[in-house]
């Protein structure tokens, strides 16, 4: 079982959704790096689930230093991060282990670890692992904002419900404000149209997908190497440890398809005394390496497959087709909170490769 992403920086998870507790192990940072506790507790309360648009279960995902930080400081050591569960309710998934949901990970768990696995609540394949990614993710993109670099994800589109785009011109602008925002869209009209497509979709006992778009702004030229350890690749990597995402998309994506090499071109300029490019259809990478300008990356999110209408599977003891009806608590969408895991895999994946660059140290302002 892989559960480590990394070079000079490791993550690690473990747990599973209705155990004990969920973790991970953040091993490479550097030492004396201070952690702002409220700045981990905003951005944890980006993924908790909030009203009738998420699903019913509440977690308070206070994050826990076992080790690695002292007073609020790293000191160099591996990071345990634990997270308690304290809302179960396995009886929900007693029915599973025979009926495999459809559109989750049952059936392919139940061939990979033999039924050993832990079934309730989709177990080591739950979303709830998301919570620890969200927590090391947190701690790291600290550590890039003192170098420059920032990240913001909005939802571009929801079901048919587009938000504006992001402005080129003012991108550190709207960073800031979509960070601050509890449902993560440039255009608050639009936003309030996605939430009653996801309120709409509850009501129909059905569920909603759609496409996170993410900017990084102060990424220095020069990072990442071509083919195996591209930028695209080290990215894509991580988004698809994502539970839901589906695909990924760097700069114009498949619009390149409708595209002439005049168009999607970018010419180099002097700008301020730096060289930049005039456009930014490549999404700030050129051959796998980043070349100054914003990452865009686009990351599809597909529905939430844990749906209360009645669905066709199979029972796998008997060999025969049957319908199943699946109870609990589960998300209309979880887009919305998927931007913050977005968030905290972004950061986690470029602080890693800025460390192979410089140093571990570096990161932390030296």
């Amino acid at each position: 079982m892989k559960n480590t992403i990394g070079h000079e920086i490791t993550l690690t998870l473990f747990g599973e959704s209705h155990g004990a507790a969920i973790g991970a192990v953040l091993d490479g940072l550097p030492s004396g790096f201070r952690i702002d506790r409220e700045k981990l507790a905003q951005a944890m309360d980006k993924r908790r689930a909030v009203g009738t648009i998420s699903t019913g279960r509440h977690e308070a995902d206070a994050v826990e230093f076992l080790s690695g930080i002292k007073d609020d400081v790293t000191e160099g050591t591996p990071v345990a991060i634990l997270i308690r569960n304290t809302n179960m309710r396995s009886t929900d998934y007693q029915n599973i282990a025979d009926t495999p949901r459809p559109g989750h990970a049952d059936y392919a768990a139940e061939k990979r670890y033999l039924g050993y696995q832990d079934r309730a609540g989709g177990g080591h394949f739950s979303g709830r692992l998301t919570a620890p990614m969200v927590a090391a993710g947190a701690i790291l993109a600290q550590m890039l904002e003192q170098r420059g670099i920032v990240i913001g994800t909005h939802i571009a589109s929801l079901h048919g419900v587009r938000d504006d785009a992001w402005d080129e011109s003012s991108l550190e602008k709207q960073i800031a404000m979509i960070n601050e925002a509890s449902f993560p869209v440039l255009n608050q009209q639009k936003g309030e149209q996605m939430i009653r497509e996801i309120e709409l979709a509850r009501q129909q006992l059905d569920s909603v997908g759609g496409v996170l778009e993410t900017r990084v702004i102060g990424m220095e030229a020069g990072i990442g190497e071509p083919e195996f350890e591209s930028v695209e690749s080290r990215l894509a990597e991580a988004m698809f440890s994502i539970p839901a995402v589906k695909g990924v998309s760097f700069g114009e994506g498949f619009g390149f398809a409708d595209m002439t090499g005049s168009q999607a071109n970018d010419a180099f300029e002097i700008k301020d005394g730096r060289i930049d490019t005039v456009t930014n259809h490549n999404g700030g990478i050129n051959g796998g390496i980043t070349n100054g300008m914003p990452i865009r990356m686009s990351v599809v999110i597909k529905p939430t497959p844990s749906i209360a209408q009645p669905q066709h599977t199979v029972k796998l003891s008997t060999k025969e087709n049957v319908t199943i009806e699946i109870h609990g608590r589960h998300d209309p969408a979880i887009i919305h909170r998927a931007r913050a895991v977005v968030d905290a895999m972004t950061a986690f994946t470029l602080a890693d490769m800025l460390a192979s660059a410089h140093s571990r140290q570096w990161l932390k302002g030296e």
